[in-house]
């Protein structure tokens, strides 16, 4: 208990909440071409040093780890840090963070990811934890806003990772000819020619409502549709879900195509009976509703709403064997997409750990939707990490954070669990 009894010390006897507000001023807002900032700027870092001094001296051979973890977390955080260390007995080596919705949120920081979230990942990585970006946007995107919240220098260090479009392709600079990946290449050729057929059909065959209200996003592999509306609207939600049954019927029509060895005129967008008896038939875009639907009570939700379940469908065990290779995600006033299903977040992150060379991972991952989960349960099965989610995450990702170590942030604040993190990082390093 030695290790709770200097930790009650540390936050009963001295002024922790002054001496974090010091951290975060000096962190986060350095000197400008001012004086009177100059002078503020010392002041507190003055004052934050003298503080500093103190603790240190009142703990003797750990004073340089207390004072550290009083500067960055609160007392719930630094005890929650201390749980997991005393659970764990190991610190966490790698991040593992979705973007959309967890390191950034719409609703509360313009989306942007907060500055102070950005300076924690910056201290992670001067400390030598490897950073993997995890997400279902583009590599283009990516790139982009990394570059610009973290800096060339970090993101070229050889120690960032980013796995896009949920684990079709993973690009690690700094790495040589394993700098970029492209996992999709791996997959064989039944399933790139269905997506290829959905990437070509899916604008031009799309029904007017759809083909108005949504982009196709430039991504390499996946087929992802977005709304041309603000995210989480009532006019994304509406165009989104008639996108989801569009996605749902195009292919099953896509498939069926492919099955029937393509030998005479492909099938239209609209239902037909084949001639020859094939796969090909008024029931391609049902088995996919029907097939989706069983598996996903979101998807089942939508369609029961729309009117447009399908009832005791039959789907063909040769669609049914071809559909379990294939994924199709639902994310409310967000997108619609067909994924491959042997190409996941888990394996995406599976291979940057790879190029990282990272081979005995305790990971923070850090998720909201289904496709994160993933990742979650992977590493619990594992033994390879802890997870945490924000409080507005799927209820699915919420039960599996809160069956294991409970880390639920406010939406937007990252930097809570981060700071958790860093006190678990710093005290498991006390005997």
């Amino acid at each position: 208990m030695e290790r709770y009894d200097q930790l009650y010390r540390l936050y009963d006897e001295f002024d922790t909440d002054t001496l974090r507000a010091h951290q975060a001023f000096v962190d986060l807002f350095p000197p400008l071409d001012s004086r009177v900032a100059l002078t503020y700027w010392e002041d507190a870092s003055d004052e934050l040093a003298a503080l500093s001094g103190e603790i240190r001296d009142a703990f003797p051979g750990t004073g340089e780890t207390y004072a550290a973890v009083a500067a960055h977390a609160t007392r719930d955080q630094a005890f929650t840090g201390l749980d997991l260390a005393t659970k764990y007995g190991r610190p966490v080596n790698a991040l593992v963070l979705d973007v959309d919705e967890t390191l950034r949120s719409a609703g509360t920081t313009d989306n942007e990811i907060p500055r102070e979230t950005l300076h924690l990942l910056t201290e992670f990585h001067e400390a030598g934890v490897p950073i993997v970006v995890c997400t279902g946007q583009t590599l283009e995107n990516v790139k982009g806003f990394l570059s610009q919240g973290l800096g060339n220098a970090v993101v070229n260090s050889g120690e960032v990772s980013v796995v896009y479009e949920s684990g079709t392709g993973v690009f690690t600079p700094g790495h040589g000819p394993e700098t970029k990946r492209l996992l999709y290449e791996d997959l064989d050729e039944e399933v790139r020619s269905v997506f290829e057929r959905l990437r070509q059909r899916v604008l031009t065959d799309a029904p007017e409502a759809v083909a108005r209200g949504c982009h196709l996003q430039g991504n390499e592999f996946n087929v992802t549709l977005k709304p041309n509306f603000e995210t989480g609207s009532a006019d994304a939600g509406e165009v989104v879900d008639e996108a989801l049954v569009y996605l749902l019927d195009l292919l099953g029509v896509a498939v069926a195509d492919y099955l029937d060895g393509v030998n005479g005129a492909e099938s239209t967008a609209d239902d037909r009976e084949s001639d020859d008896g094939g796969i090909v038939g008024a029931g391609a875009g049902e088995w996919t509703r029907a097939f989706y639907a069983a598996r996903d009570p979101e998807i089942r939700a939508v369609l029961d709403e729309r009117g447009e379940a399908p009832d005791d469908v039959a789907v063909p065990d040769a669609v049914s064997s071809f559909l379990d290779r294939v994924d199709v995600a639902y994310y409310e006033a967000d997108a619609a997409e067909v994924v491959s299903r042997e190409l996941n977040k888990p394996v995406g992150v599976d291979a940057a750990f790879e190029v990282l060379g990272i081979d005995d991972p305790f990971a923070l991952v850090l998720g909201d939707s289904k496709s994160d989960l993933r990742v979650m349960e992977w590493i619990d099965e594992e033994g390879a990490g802890i997870a945490a989610a924000p409080e507005h995450a799927s209820s699915v990702v919420l039960d599996h954070v809160r069956s294991t170590d409970g880390l639920v942030f406010p939406a937007g604040d990252a930097g809570d669990v981060l700071r958790t993190v860093y006190a678990l990082n710093r005290l498991v390093t006390v005997e």
